[in-house]
Order: structure tokens, then sequence, then C-alpha cells
């Protein structure tokens, strides 16, 4: 049967949320607490997908009118959680490159309240070609610009224009960050300064920390997924039991929106820096280091890395020689969040592929693995072996080939080529690695960090040599 509103749940909710992007993510966290919400609070939060890149549409989507599920299996507690929740939270399905009226006509509803994001950590940069008379601009803080600037206009600077504004990427600081760029563009096209008194006065940009496994269900097992819910919902994705929302300094969206008051785990704080440090050096720094060495190894799911002997010891060893150590909290609540982890990454029911974690691996290991690698390199007067290895392997994984096969790489099409540049103009290991230390995109001198160098090139000799296993078995053993 096909999902739809005529076939289930015919009510829809007006919009009060904005949620930009409709990715995996996205749709099994802030659209997943908005119909968990609305269902035990007794509320009606809509919810407006905006598609904010060009490629590609929510088609489907639409043809369901917004509806989807969202299947939940794990171990949580001791107990096994089997189950399946349609999101009827949805409500209208934009593409902002399609229907550019429509979306700007979403900054005229003053029940619009909040807007959520998750463009990943390469999302939150501005564009040199950003311009404010495009329909939109290329970037998505540049898009957004535009959207606060068509409700600056039409509610004349009103404070009952005022909303709630949580980027839900990685980047440390993510609400300051995407505020500051939201400013760099109203300079840069010398919009009014009263826009700018606005924008400080009534938008409240909240710094936050996310923490969900989504890996999505694959294609091939979406048929006989569709036969347990009975509907064929080309939208259905899959998440683990444990989630966690970290919003900073907000007492007053903790009253509009109190998520922690309907058992899910969102927690209001006046500091997420701790959170955020844990959170984001084990889970997502063990994601982006396994990614590359498991793809290498031939491994293709995240539970893969578990169940191999050897790199379950490499996570082991990653976690406990080179991260944790780094990490200024007690360190026996780091170990066991650690711990956590690896639970998490082992979950039976869970096919969470690593290739769908390897969107802007990049970008990704700047964010989350090269603050470890600098602090270790500091601190020891040496750069981290293991933390070397999954550079050297993301290198390797990046000169677009493996084994005879091409490596589908999905990130920055310029990082993407560079790297592809690189690999085919230097004749030894050594200047690769030297024309990819000197790179401006790590915003970080890496040719400065005592040994990285040399192991970067030493690991790429001993991949070629040896293969990928042997190498990596000589590192820990």
């Amino acid at each position: 049967m096909q999902l739809n509103r005529k076939t289930q749940h015919k009510t829809i909710h007006p919009s009060k949320v904005l949620l930009f992007g409709g990715g995996n993510f996205l749709r099994a966290f802030i659209a997943y607490f908005i119909d968990v919400y609305n269902e035990k609070a007794n509320q009606n939060l809509g919810i407006t997908v905006v598609k904010v890149t060009p490629k590609g549409d929510y088609q489907t989507l639409k043809e369901q009118d917004g509806l989807y599920h969202v299947y939940t299996k794990g171990i949580q507690a001791g107990q096994l959680i089997n189950e399946y929740r349609l999101i009827r939270s949805v409500s209208e399905i934009i593409h902002a490159y399609q229907e550019w009226a429509a979306f700007l006509k979403t900054a005229e509803d003053p029940t619009i309240q909040f807007l959520f994001s998750n463009t990943t950590e390469s999302g939150l940069v501005l564009s040199m070609e950003d311009r404010f008379e495009d329909q939109p601009a290329v970037s998505f803080p540049a898009k957004l610009t535009q959207w606060l600037y068509h409700r600056f206009q039409y509610f004349a600077g009103d404070n009952q224009a005022a909303c709630y504004i949580l980027p839900c990427e990685l980047i440390e600081n993510n609400g300051s960050v995407l505020q500051a760029m939201v400013m760099e563009c109203a300079n840069k096209w010398q919009l009014p300064q009263a826009f700018q008194t606005w924008i400080e006065a009534y938008m409240v940009f909240c710094n936050t920390l996310v923490d969900r496994i989504v890996p999505g269900i694959p294609e091939q097992d979406k048929a006989s997924t569709w036969a347990q819910i009975g509907y064929q919902d080309q939208w259905i994705t899959a998440g683990e039991p444990y989630h966690l929302f970290v919003i900073e300094k907000s007492k007053e969206l903790a009253k509009d929106l109190p998520l922690h008051k309907v058992g899910l785990n969102v927690i209001f704080t006046e500091d997420l820096k701790q959170y955020r440090e844990q959170k984001v050096r084990l889970l997502n720094g063990a994601h982006t280091a396994l990614v590359p060495i498991g793809y290498l190894l031939g491994l293709r799911l995240v539970r893969d890395t578990i169940d191999d002997a050897l790199t379950y010891q490499y996570l082991q060893q990653l976690f406990h020689k080179e991260i944790i150590p780094l990490i200024d909290l007690p360190q026996a609540q780091v170990a066991t969040y650690a711990a956590s982890i690896i639970d998490r990454f082992g979950n039976p029911f869970i096919d969470h592929q690593l290739l769908s974690i390897a969107l802007n691996s990049c970008s990704k290991f700047k964010v989350r693995l090269l603050p470890s690698l600098v602090d270790y390199s500091q601190k020891y007067g040496a750069a981290p072996p293991l933390i070397s290895f999954a550079l050297a392997s993301l290198i390797q994984m990046y000169q677009g080939t493996w084994q005879g096969e091409p490596v589908p790489l999905k990130d920055d099409p310029v990082i993407i080529e560079q790297l592809r540049h690189f690999w085919e103009e230097s004749s030894s290991f050594e200047g690769l690695i030297h024309l990819i230390l000197a790179m401006d995109f790590w915003d970080y001198d890496l040719a400065s960090l005592p040994g990285l160098k040399e192991n970067l090139v030493n690991f790429l000799k001993q991949i070629e040599d040896q293969g990928v296993r042997a190498t990596l078995q000589s590192l820990l053993f």
C-alpha cells in the first residue's frame, strides 16, 4: 500500500518548524523528537522541510505527504528495543532552488518559531559566489540570511518574528558560528544596520550538540521492511535507541519547546563544552577513523569493524592511547562513554554502512580527529601513530581507486580533485605528503608536527608493499 495522508494520518499540523535538510539524521532526530513531543504533550507543531542543495529532490517525500517511518532497534538498559514509528510531523516540503518564492513565503509566517539545520561540517561555510540577488545564494548561511532579511522586511523589524535557530552541524559553537556568518553576509551585501540589530535582538542562535547513530535502511532491505509495516515507504530510516541533544544557554527555549519533559534525552545547559569534546573526539572521531581503514580492508559496515579482531583492537587502542588521555574530564567517565560507543557500534540490528558516513571525510577529519592529533603531538612531542594511520588511510582512499576499482568518494569536488591531482603529479610518497600537509584546507601547519610526515610516508609505503591488514597488524602488536 502507498503511504500518504489518504491511507494514513490525515491530520496536517500547521508549520512551526523549518528543517533545513531532509537527510536520514534530521528525519530520525529532530523530526522524530517533534513527533514524540506532539503526541506526548498534545501539541501540533508541523515541520516544513527545505531542500537546500540543487541536486536531487524530495519528490517521493512529497508523494508521501511528508509521512515516513523511523525504525528503532537495539539494546537499551538491557532491554531489546524494536519499534517502528510513523512520523506525522512533516507538513510541507519545499525545494529552495525550484520553489524560491514558496521558500521566502515561509518567512512571512509568524508561527514559524524554530529553525534547525544539518548541512554537515562543510555546510557551515560561506561561498565567494554568494550574492544577495541570487535565488538562492550558494551557501546555506547565505540562504538563511536571505530568509531572515525577507522576514525582517515583512514584519518591519517587529519582535513577533523572533525565532530560535539551532544548527545541528558538528562544529564547535555552531550557533555562534552561524550567526557570525549571517552577519558577514549582511555586511558583504550592505544590508541595513537595522537588520543586524534586529538579528541580535530577536533571533536566538543556540549552540548545540547532537548524538544518535542513524544509518538508514539499505535499498536491498526496503522491500522486506515494507512488508512488515504494510506500506511502501521510500523514506523510511533507521536509528539506534540512544540519542542525546544538548542545547546551550537558552532557558527561554526550554520553556517554549520542552522536549526534555516528554522522555527525550534533551539537555539544556550553560556550557556544553564537556559534552561536545567527549562526543566529537570519541564517537565521531572513531567513525571518521574507521571509514577509510575499514573500507580499504574490505569491511562495509560499522558493525564489521567491531566483529573484526584487528579493527576492534585498533579502536580500543585509539581510544585509550591517543584520545582519552587528551580529554580534560574525569578519565573514568570518559572511559565509560568510550565503552558505550563500542557497544553502539556493534549493534547487531543496525547495518550502518561505512560509506554512508564517508560524506565529506576530509572536513570531518579536520573537525573530529585533527584536534586530538595536534594535542597529542604537543603533549608528547611526537605525532600519534594511530591517528596518523587513519590519515594515511584517508589519503590512500582519496587516490580515487583501490585494488583496481573506483572509490565512491563524496566530498567537496575541489578537495577530491586537488588530492587526485597530488597523487598524479607526485613521483614519491614524500612529495605527495609534502603537498597534502601544505594545503590551506587544514587551517594548521601540519608540517610542523614532529614525526607526522614520516608517519604518513611510512604507512603509505607499507600499505603499498604489505597491504593494509599487515600494516595495521605491525602497528598494533
